[in-house]
């Protein structure tokens, strides 16, 4: 892949972009910090998208996307690291895309707590073991590599969540 990465970011002061990037003190004071960033992915999810339609939670976080890749990808360069662990602005930007479509078909019947803990708790596993070709993504450059794995491992949830729930339901 041979997309440039944005370089905007680079007029802030370091200070900053590593502030964006780590979500304050989630990535560089906590233990396993993307899973701090994913919770607050959640919380995030639970406070701007509960409710909102599909549509808008892909434009939003496409958008969010965008910014997510041109300060990791900056972050990281100003950390001389690839993929950081303390950068996970990647987990937080993408909670959303867990959970499109979670009060309709088959997953309205489950609770929401049920739903969310599924939700995060599935993406967890994907974005730390990252099967089905998704680490191949992490291997672009810069911001792109460490924002797509994480984009595909929230979509791959997603699918697992609606099959599992379907899958479910059929069997019962």
């Amino acid at each position: 892949m041979n997309l440039p990465e944005p370089g905007w970011p680079r007029i802030f002061s370091t200070r900053f972009v590593c502030a964006v990037t780590t979500l304050g003190p989630l990535g560089r004071k906590l233990p396993a910090p993307g899973t701090w960033g994913s919770l607050a992915g959640l919380l995030y999810f639970l406070v701007l998208f509960r409710h909102a339609r599909w549509e808008v939670t892909v434009v939003w976080t496409a958008l969010a996307g965008y910014g997510a890749v041109a300060f990791c990808g900056d972050a990281a360069r100003r950390l001389g690291k690839t993929d950081p662990s303390e950068v996970i602005l990647d987990e937080f930007v993408v909670m959303p895309l867990v959970f499109l479509g979670w009060r309709a078909g088959w997953l309205a019947a489950l609770p929401d707590w049920a739903v969310l803990l599924t939700g995060f708790a599935l993406f967890r596993f994907y974005d730390i073991l990252k099967p089905l070709g998704i680490a191949r993504l992490q291997r672009w450059p810069g911001g792109w590599g460490i924002v797509a794995d994480d984009f595909a491992a929230a979509l791959v949830t997603c699918a697992t969540l609606h099959l599992g729930v379907g899958l479910w339901a059929l069997l019962r």
